[in-house]
């Protein structure tokens, strides 16, 4: 059993073997039912599978082998949403988790990515039929469709983040980011799993199409509760493309301001193009204002209701009217092009809509000078962004591609892309040579605490220049009446690299309390408070009352559990791991869509023979 849970200290460096033990017990009687159920599903065993999900059916008018992994899939996928978004709100408060099972957001977390595994693994076993003619054959008579397999293949993905993370923290400590590369192992395969239900949900509709009656059919419309499900997934896709802009959403950023334009861009093209070439007119202002209801419920319930941080969420209705009145235009017949040209309006125009809203409410509006580079890394990914979703939605409305090879370069090329322009995000300057002067003045405080007001300055004072990206007092991770454990505050300007604070400033107990420069790629901090913590093990750092201290890199106060003896290469080795199973679920969704869109349509063919009775559908 592990000592530091014993002795109530929070681990800084992965589970206890109680919990990693308990965990794995766990997921192998799980898996084993799973099996079980598979199995006499398809040895006809059991009914009760093939009973419910024909029962939803003919609900949603689909086929059995979508209604139920679908309505599994939006279940678990909201949850893990939920979970998500409170998991970060939890570490930003409270700082690291006494172990996964004691942290109340990880199960729901990993109920939601479960059930996203079960809700593909649904699709792949329900089907007697072969599901379509992209169907891929698994047995001398068994066929699953490629959505469901895609969407197993995610979720699988994404769990696997959960051994390795504790295996990642044992090895570097508790680095508190949501952009470490096990974090975005989870994320990215719920993410990436939104892609596979929409293709999963287009194999469906295209199977009932083929196998229809062919002389005077009537045209297939979707029922109105299935047409919002539509506009949901698609609002999900604008909520998964955001997921990775979660720290600037709470203001708790630990990497450059630049990310951020990129990162909408990026979210609003994918999502909003999708829903306008797949539903129609409208679709991207609906779809936005989906993700808006979906992504509000949660941040009211994880806000005010539970007491965590609030968090804001970027709205892309901008983006979404320049889409819409895009596609009023002779552009929206040529699809790739539409895309391309609509990328090119979300990067600029939608880009200056969605930051009236990010300087209306977020903590980090964005100066003019973030604009020189916003720009010329938002439009090339808004751009590639905008040509991918219109390739994806003319697979998911029956379009022809314009080839093989197009689709590839176009995907390869996003690809390339982002990763320069994260390159670039990444590459920091810390200026050490320069400092910063606090002066500290007590307020009047409830007993045992320490609240103050701060006075800086700059050295030398043109350090943050005319129009700094943020030049804030951040303190996190403790406990004080109606601040939900994070207190941001930003600096008002006097003089020359000369600032004061505007409201209280904690500087006792738990919190941990810093300055934080950032303009252009000067990004840096000053330690004014931190508590000792055995569990690490870390000194204390004194309150800097009335002194100067040298600027530091901020990771290094904002992740003080991380270990910096561990060698820089094996950090660097598991970042290159993560990515290449990441591009390797990459090329599997553009291998699927392509599959999808290149077979042809044939009517249902049973391809399994039974001893079993004949049931009504």
């Amino acid at each position: 059993m592990d000592l530091t849970i014993l002795a109530g200290e929070p681990p800084a460096r992965g589970a206890g073997l109680n919990q990693v033990i308990g965990l794995s017990i766990a997921a192998m009687v799980i898996g084993a039912v799973m099996l079980y159920v598979g199995w006499a599903h398809r040895t006809h065993r059991i009914t009760w599978l093939t009973t419910f999900a024909e029962w939803l059916g003919s609900k949603f008018d689909r086929p059995p082998w979508v209604a139920l992994p679908v309505l599994v899939f939006t279940t678990s996928i909201i949850c893990a949403l939920f979970g998500f978004i409170w998991d970060v709100s939890w570490h930003i408060g409270n700082g690291r988790d006494p172990g996964p099972l004691a942290n109340p957001a990880h199960y729901f977390i990993i109920i939601g990515l479960f059930g996203v595994f079960v809700g593909g693994m649904l699709a792949v076993v329900l089907p007697f039929d072969k599901p379509g003619p992209a169907a891929l054959r698994i047995t001398r008579n068994w066929y699953a469709p490629v959505g469901g397999l895609l969407m197993a293949a995610c979720g699988m993905y994404a769990m696997i983040g959960f051994p390795l993370d504790d295996v990642w923290h044992r090895i570097f400590g508790q680095d508190v980011t949501l952009w470490g590369p096990t974090h975005l192992m989870m994320i990215g395969g719920a993410n990436f799993s939104l892609f596979a239900v929409l293709m999963l949900e287009y194999e469906g509709e295209r199977y009932l199409q083929a196998s229809a009656p062919a002389d005077g059919a009537p045209v297939r419309k979707d029922r109105p509760f299935v047409r919002i499900l539509r506009y949901l997934s698609c609002g999900g896709l604008l909520i998964g493309m955001s997921v990775y802009q979660i720290e600037f959403d709470f203001g708790v950023p630990q990497f450059r301001l630049v990310f951020q334009p990129m990162l909408i861009a990026a979210a609003a093209a994918i999502g909003t193009i999708v829903a306008r070439i797949t539903l129609g007119k409208g679709a991207a202002i609906i779809a936005a204002l989906f993700a808006i209801a979906l992504r509000g419920a949660v941040a009211l319930i994880v806000g005010p209701v539970l007491g965590a941080p609030i968090n804001w969420f970027p709205l892309y209705l901008g983006p979404a009217i320049v889409v819409e009145l895009l596609a009023l235009t002779p552009l929206y017949r040529r699809p790739v092009l539409f895309g391309a040209v609509a990328g090119l309006g979300i990067g600029t125009v939608g880009l200056w809509l969605e930051s009236l809203w990010i300087g209306a409410v977020y903590h980090y509006p964005w100066p003019i000078t973030l604009w020189n580079e916003a720009l010329p890394t938002a439009v090339p990914v808004a751009v590639l962004a905008g040509v991918c979703a219109a390739l994806l939605a003319m697979v998911l409305t029956s379009q022809p591609l314009p080839g093989r090879a197009f689709g590839i370069t176009a995907v390869a090329l996003t690809v390339l892309v982002i990763g320069g322009t994260v390159a670039n995000g990444l590459h920091i300057h810390v200026p050490k040579q320069d400092s910063a002067t606090v002066k500290l003045t007590d307020l009047p405080s409830p007993p045992g605490q320490r609240l103050a007001s701060a006075d800086v300055q700059l050295n030398p004072p043109e350090m943050a220049g005319d129009h700094p990206d943020w030049v804030t007092i951040l303190a996190w991770q403790g406990k004080m009446q109606n601040h939900r454990g994070l207190v941001i505050n930003r600096l008002h300007k006097i003089g020359p690299g000369h600032y004061v604070s505007t409201e209280p400033i904690p500087v006792w107990g738990d919190w941990k309390t810093l300055l934080r420069v950032h303009d252009g790629r000067d990004l840096a901090a000053v330690p004014i408070w931190a508590p000792a913590d055995d569990a690490i093990p870390v000194p204390e750092i004194p309150v800097l009352t009335n002194g100067t201290r040298p600027f530091a890199f901020e990771v290094s106060i904002l992740q003080r559990e991380r270990d910096p003896g561990v060698p820089p290469w094996l950090f660097t080795a598991g970042g290159v791991v993560v990515l290449f199973f990441t591009l390797a679920v990459v090329s599997a969704l553009t291998w699927g869509a392509g599959r999808i869109n290149g077979a042809e349509d044939t009517p249902k063919q049973p391809v399994e023979e039974t001893s079993a009775p004949p049931r009504a559908a």
